[in-house]
C-alpha cells in the first residue's frame, strides 16, 4: 500500500528539462492511499508543498529518499508524519516492497518485543502458534516505526542489535532471521532531551539519526493552508455527495489568522464539520468553528518561553537593541543575517530561499558568497 502523489501543476515532458528552477517546486498533493479505509487512528490525510519552506522539504526529501539510509522525522502531531515516511518510501528503490506502519505507543511493555520481532509458538501464555514480527513483515521495503521515542529502553536495546546486525530473533527462538529493511521513525518530541534524561539510547538515536527530516507546524508555512482547505473541501464534498462548494473572502482570512495547534488534522475536522453547516455551497467565516486550544509547549533549553508579541513585533524588538549598539556596517550585517538565515530556514536551497525573500537567486546567492556561507565554485 503506497502513497498517492499528485502534482497541482505540472509542467509537460518536453517543457521540463528547459523550465526555470522555480517552475520545478510547483505545488505538489500527497494523500494516504485509502485515508477512508485507514480507521485504526485518526491521522492527518493530505499535505501540499507549495509554501516555500514546505517545498525545500519536499526537494530535502527527494534528495535523501533514493537511499537505504534510516531516517527521522520529527514534527508535531497532526503535521503529516506517516505520509512524509511513505512519500520516502515511494521515491526509493524499495518502492515496490511493503510499507509498514506501526505505532510504538500502541502496545504494551509486554506486548511490543512480540510486535516487532515475532513469537514462536509457546513463548508466552496465548502464544498459540508462531507469528511474524513487523520486521519480517517488513522484510525487503521500509518499517515505520511511529512515536519512536515511546519504546522502552529494555526493546532499545534490541532495536539497536537488530539495526546492527540485520537480523532479527523471535521471542522463544534461538535462531536469527536475516532481513532487509529500511527504519524510517518519528517522534513528536525532542530525542536529544529524551538522550539526556536518561529515557532513549544515544547509541540507537544516532543509529536513526542519520537523515534529519523536521517537518514545519501548518502555522509556519502559511502557504499551504488555503490549498490544504481546498483539498479537503473536495475531498469530502464528494464523500457527503454535494454540488460545488466555495470559500469566501471572510473564510479564507480567518483560516489565515488561525495559529492551527492541532496543525494539519486540525484544519481536516474543521473543513469537514464547515461542510455539514454551510448552505448554498459557499464556506464563509461562520461556518469555522476554530479551536480555543491554547497549547502550550515547553520551549527549547536556554530560551524563553514564547509571549503573545507577533513575529513582526518581535522583529522590532530585537532591532531596537541592535540599535543601541551602533555601528558602521548596521544594515550589511542585518541584510546578511536575513539571507542567511532564510537560507538555512529553507534547507539550504537558493532558489526557494529567494522566493521566500522576493529576491532574485543571483542576489541572494551574491551575498552568500560574500558572506562565505556558500562556495563561488558552487
Amino acid at each position: 500500500m503506497t502513497a498517492y502523489t499528485r502534482p497541482l501543476a505540472v509542467l509537460p515532458p518536453s517543457d521540463a528539462a528547459s523550465a526555470p528552477d522555480e517552475d520545478r517546486f510547483a505545488p505538489t498533493l500527497l494523500t494516504l492511499p485509502n485515508p477512508r479505509k485507514l480507521t485504526t487512528s485518526i491521522r492527518a490525510t493530505a499535505q501540499v508543498f507549495q509554501d516555500p519552506r514546505s517545498a525545500a522539504l519536499l526537494e530535502r526529501i527527494r534528495m535523501v529518499a533514493p537511499s537505504d539510509a534510516n531516517v527521522l522525522i520529527i514534527g508535531e502531531t497532526g503535521t503529516g508524519k506517516e505520509l512524509i515516511a511513505r512519500h520516502v518510501h515511494d521515491l526509493s528503490r524499495r518502492s515496490g516492497k511493503p510499507f509498514v506502519a506501526v505505532n510504538c505507543g500502541a502496545f504494551s511493555e509486554s506486548l511490543v518485543e512480540s510486535e516487532l520481532f515475532g513469537h514462536e509458538k509457546g513463548a508466552f501464555t496465548g502464544a498459540f502458534a508462531a507469528k511474524t514480527g513487523w520486521f519480517e513483515a517488513a522484510n525487503g521495503g521500509t518499517l515505520f516505526l511511529d512515536e519512536i521515542g515511546d519504546l522502552p529502553l529494555s526493546i532499545q536495546v534490541k532495536l539497536l542489535r537488530v539495526l546492527q546486525e540485520r537480523e532479527v530473533v523471535r521471542l522463544g527462538s534461538r535462531k536469527s532471521v536475516p532481513i532487509d529493511v529500511r527504519v524510517v521513525a518519528a517522534t513528536n518530541v525532542r530525542l536529544q532531551d529524551a538522550v539526556a534524561a536518561g529515557n532513549f539510547r544515544e547509541d540507537l538515536f544516532y543509529r536513526l539519526h542519520v537523515v534529519h527530516l523536521a517537518l514545519p507546524t501548518l502555522r509556519e508555512r502559511p502557504g499551504d493552508i488555503l490549498p490544504l482547505a481546498r483539498h479537503f473541501i473536495e475531498a469530502y464534498r464528494q464523500r457527503l455527495g454535494y454540488g460545488a462548494v466555495q470559500l469566501d473572502a471572510s473564510a479564507e482570512q480567518k483560516l489565515g489568522a488561525h495559529a492551527w495547534p492541532g496543525n494539519i488534522r486540525e484544519l481536516e475536522n474543521v473543513i469537514h464539520h464547515a461542510l455539514l453547516i454551510c448552505p448554498n455551497g459557499v464556506m464563509g467565516a461562520e461556518h469555522l468553528h476554530l479551536s480555543s486550544l491554547n497549547v502550550q509547549r515547553r520551549a527549547p533549553e536556554g530560551k524563553a518561553q514564547a509571549t503573545s508579541a507577533t513575529p513582526q513585533q518581535a522583529l522590532e524588538t530585537v532591532l531596537r537593541e541592535l540599535f543601541n549598539e551602533p555601528d558602521e556596517q548596521m544594515f550589511e550585517k542585518i541584510e546578511e543575517t536575513v539571507m542567511r538565515t532564510a537560507f538555512d530556514f529553507c534547507h539550504r536551497n537558493q532558489v526557494q530561499a529567494a522566493k521566500l525573500l522576493g529576491i532574485s537567486r543571483n542576489v541572494l546567492r551574491s551575498r552568500l558568497i560574500r558572506s562565505r556561507e556558500i562556495s563561488a565554485l558552487k
